[in-house]
């Protein structure tokens, strides 16, 4: 079992900047690959990052390349997203997500992600 929280949303201009955390407890934090995914209203969940176990590897959507960020703290059970030069397109749920199947790859793939954390809501207004 893994239990993740994200925290760090809020209300933010355009152009301004948010770190969501997603704090990790349960099995060993280092062997799995993490993922941010969001999810707009009507909208069906989407890919916005993932970062592998070790952190060396990192995959983004082309919507937030150059504006966002992953990274993790494995002595602190906990990885990040630098959102920068936020859009109003931006607002959404967040959530972090588990892979234990490709710890080495961070993949797109949502199916890969068992466990779910509860979100956190990012709010730009237009």
């Amino acid at each position: 079992q893994v239990q993740l929280l994200e925290s760090g949303g809020g209300l933010v201009q355009t152009g301004g900047s948010l770190r969501l955390s997603c704090a990790a407890s349960g099995r060993t934090f280092s062997r799995y690959a993490v993922g941010w995914f969001c999810q707009a209203p009507g909208k069906s969940r989407e890919f916005v990052a993932a970062i592998s176990w070790s952190g060396s590897s990192t995959s983004y959507a082309d919507s937030v390349k150059g504006r966002f960020t992953i990274s993790r703290d494995n002595a602190k059970n906990t990885v990040y997203l630098q959102m920068n030069s936020l859009k109003p397109e931006d607002t959404a749920v967040y959530y972090c997500a588990a892979d234990f199947t490709t710890p080495d790859y961070p993949t797109t793939r949502t199916y890969n992600y068992v466990y779910w954390g509860q979100g956190t809501q990012v709010t730009v207004p237009s």
